[in-house]
């Protein structure tokens, strides 16, 4: 898949060494801030074989069940989770293989629809739904205000309305939504706050 211009920045080496740099940070490792948001996730999706799409360095898909499986379109990014260990594909390499059993009993798009040309997020989350099993739980996840602004990479302010109309155009139903891990109004001044959105495959 050819990356569209506004994505660009998100598919260099430059980007993924920013992530890496961010996560190994000292003081984030002593303080361990990501303990809140793998407790969500793990409440979100158990022991369910995970599907991450748009899984950066694997941030998420470290902590998922065994046979998770994630997808980027950063290769730099997908190699770095491969050295971790973990099981990554590019879009093209993933999508060139049909579905085949076992599908995947959730899927994860965390800080991914952010990033896309407006209009695009359905587009891009369509061709991974046939994997999905029936009844998977599906996450979807976008900074609020503070962390929007925080990203010269974001694209596109999405909140929980327009999730939610993500969700029904993909055919999912909404069974749940939150603001996390502290309530809506921080999301102005904490760069760290998200919309969460909990769907459900049919």
């Amino acid at each position: 898949m050819t990356d569209p211009e506004p994505q660009s920045g998100t598919a260099s080496a430059a980007y993924t060494e920013r992530l890496t740099g961010r996560s190994r940070a000292g003081w984030k490792q002593r303080l361990d801030v990501q303990a809140p948001y793998r407790r969500n996730l793990q409440r979100l999706f158990g022991d369910r074989r995970t599907l991450d799409v748009g899984c950066g360095i694997g941030r998420h898909l470290v902590h998922r069940a065994p046979g998770s499986v994630g997808v980027d379109h950063n290769p730099h990014s997908v190699a770095e989770c491969r050295r971790g260990g973990m099981t990554a594909f590019t879009v093209d390499e993933f999508l060139a293989e049909p579905p085949a059993a076992p599908l995947f009993d959730a899927m994860l798009a965390a800080h991914l629809v952010e990033h896309l040309p407006p209009g695009e997020s359905a587009i891009l989350l369509k061709p991974y739904l046939p994997y999905l099993a029936s009844g998977a739980v599906v996450v979807l996840i976008c900074p609020q205000e503070r962390g929007f602004a925080s990203d010269p990479t974001h694209t596109v302010f999405t909140d929980q309305q327009m999730l939610a109309a993500l969700a029904t155009e993909l055919g999912l139903t909404v069974e749940r939504q939150y603001s996390f891990p502290l309530p809506r109004f921080t999301g102005r001044v904490f760069t760290h706050n998200e919309f969460v959105t909990v769907a459900r495959n049919p």
